[in-house]
């Protein structure tokens, strides 16, 4: 095959995708399902840790996937949503799924889907992610999975499938249309990844943990909760918790909020060995926790702008919590950060708590001398103007925080750049994963992320 057939063929399966409502949401079980059945139930022969929570869920699947592969083992990865290329959904020992790999996978999971009962309706494009992921786990012979939810879990895709360990990382008050508007409301839907002869974790506190714990008595599954660990250092390359079995652990994230993830990630490793699924080894739990990477979560990158050297912090904190955990961290790092006045970007959708986002960074002493450039989160159609933001940053702010509204993204990204290059200070991308996916994409050229580019038509 030529290598324009090679990417017609991916762009083909992109347009597919992107057809089916990457910003819409259709919760159930049904379609994924009987997808999975007609390719052959490729995700029963996978063990492995299903992760769900409000936050860091991501963080969680990162290092106890790093650890594992620290360790020796065939891992798949499901982190979402992508930043730059869909081929990030499908991880396979920490690589991304190749484009001709992933435009074969694609197609053949489009073709299955011609064999399901048309009542269910169509797959959405994370129906049909998820179960291309299991796909490719199975052609690659992984031999464990570490999935991460998407939304909820009781009708989230990935809760068709079983890989005997099930954790909970928190409970928050987000996607409250689709999941309630209480803690006990959400922890009952994300309880609901908890399955008979699982082993369970759980790094829930305050109203949300009960369901979670009715729900394991009552299916008689063993549950470990867990509490922060202690936070003994932090610098620009993450932070080192002291655990009260395995000692000091390094953990190349940053934020004191990953004391909690820890927590919950090595109590899923300690699952997996207790369950028999993988082996819990001292060296590769000390040597995967401090490799561990999860681009677009409080990643802090340097990059270099003409003569200068810009820090570049990027953090997809989307809720409320987030953004709290963003400002807590900010305080953290401000020392270790370029001394200049901070340049924050941000851009939210309409259907977050902005006001809470904004509230949160606003507290943040870090910020209290910022320059705010808002601007819209790209090609979603649910986002808030650069012009709403602003009103609301300016309601909040400081006296000494200025408000820009820029509404292109990459305008405003340019803009934002050009601020803090001005100021000497660090630039801060934050509010919503595909923001900081765009910008990251814009910045980092990461050859293993690069698409084939799409072929001419005729008469360009």
């Amino acid at each position: 095959m030529s290598v324009v057939a090679e990417a017609s063929d991916y762009h083909a399966v992109l347009a597919e995708l992107r057809a089916r409502e990457r910003f819409g949401i259709r919760l159930g079980l049904s379609r994924t399902r009987a997808l999975l059945k007609v390719l052959g139930d490729p995700q029963r022969a996978i063990p492995g840790a299903l992760i769900g929570g409000t936050n860091g869920k991501g963080s969680v699947q990162a290092m106890v996937a790093a650890v594992l592969r620290a360790a020796g083992a065939h891992v798949g990865q499901t982190p979402k949503p992508h930043l730059v290329s869909y081929r990030e959904r499908i991880l396979v020992d920490g690589r991304a799924i190749a484009p001709l790999d992933f435009a074969t996978l694609i197609g053949d999971v489009l073709r299955a889907v011609r064999s399901i009962p048309r009542r269910l309706g169509a797959p959405t494009e994370f129906e049909l992610l998820t179960a291309a992921g299991f796909c490719w786990f199975a052609r690659s012979g992984v031999e464990i999975a570490v999935v991460e939810v998407g939304l909820g879990g009781r009708l989230d895709a990935t809760n068709v499938w079983d890989g005997g360990i099930a954790a909970i990382t928190s409970v928050g008050l987000d996607h409250t249309e689709h999941l309630g508007d209480t803690a006990a409301l959400i922890g009952r839907e994300k309880a609901a990844i908890i399955k008979r002869g699982d082993l369970a974790v759980s790094g829930v506190v305050g109203e949300g943990a009960a369901p979670i714990r009715r729900r394991a008595r009552a299916l008689g599954v063993p549950l470990v909760e867990v509490a922060p660990l202690t936070v003994e250092g932090l610098d620009r390359s993450g932070i080192t918790v002291l655990h009260p079995e395995h000692g000091r652990l390094g953990v190349g994230l940053l934020g004191r909020h990953q004391a909690q993830n820890a927590a919950v990630a090595v109590a899923v490793l300690e699952a997996l060995d207790r369950a028999g699924l993988a082996r819990l080894d001292p060296v590769a739990l000390r040597v995967g926790l401090s490799k561990v990477r999860w681009p677009g979560r409080l990643e802090l990158l340097s990059i270099q702008r003409g003569r200068d050297t810009l820090d570049l912090l990027l953090d997809g904190a989307h809720n409320v919590d987030g953004t709290r955990a963003l400002a807590q961290a900010l305080g953290d790092l401000r020392p270790l950060l370029s001394g200049g006045r901070p340049t924050l970007l941000m851009g939210t959708l309409r259907d977050k708590d902005a006001a809470g986002m904004v509230a949160a960074l606003a507290g943040s002493e870090a910020l209290t001398q910022a320059h705010v450039v808002t601007t819209a989160v790209p090609e979603a159609p649910r986002s808030l103007s650069a012009s709403e933001s602003a009103s609301i940053w300016r309601e909040r702010a400081h006296e000494g925080v200025t408000v820009e509204a820029v509404e292109d993204p990459m305008e405003a990204l340019d803009a934002a750049i050009a601020v803090a290059q001005a100021a000497g200070g660090p630039l801060i991308a934050c509010g919503s994963l595909y923001l900081v996916g765009a910008v990251r994409g814009q910045l980092i050229d990461d050859p293993e992320l690069r698409d084939p580019p799409r072929p001419a038509r005729d008469g360009e």
